[in-house]
């Protein structure tokens, strides 16, 4: 084994951690976060975490569960892709031109196979979103 055959070989490992680590890992939820798996895993998508919290501190509950018309109670919502893409729920705003679009699915369809649909946290309240 040459000189070269020896660099390039030890230098596999570290370029393939490297590698690793820069691939987008599913992710789990957090507290507060919504997860949206009525469709996703039936049509090959991983589960949707909506960051309920990322939101909430830019806008008021009422653009949402008002002006977009979001039910405030988990479950009651029936988000499809063909709705969005269609500009209803998510896709008020995610149009490319308020917020990034939905040729990015990995950015929404985020989530470890087999989560369920629920609130993180904040189905323990006694608020609108027990269920």
């Amino acid at each position: 084994m040459g000189i070269r055959q020896i660099a390039a070989s030890r230098l596999w490992g570290p370029l393939m951690a490297v590698a690793l680590l820069l691939v987008a890992l599913p992710s789990r939820a957090e507290y507060a976060d919504v997860v949206l798996n009525k469709y996703a895993e039936k049509n090959g998508m991983r589960p949707v975490i909506f960051p309920h919290w990322f939101h909430r501190i830019r806008f008021r509950c009422k653009v949402c569960h008002f002006e977009l018309g979001f039910e405030m109670r988990a479950g009651s919502n029936d988000i499809t892709m063909g709705k969005i893409i269609d500009g209803q729920y998510c896709g008020m705003c995610h149009n490319n031109e308020i917020a990034w679009s939905v040729e990015h699915c990995d950015r929404c369809h985020s989530g470890r196979p087999g989560l369920k649909t629920r609130i993180y946290g904040g189905h323990e309240t006694s608020g609108p979103s027990r269920w």
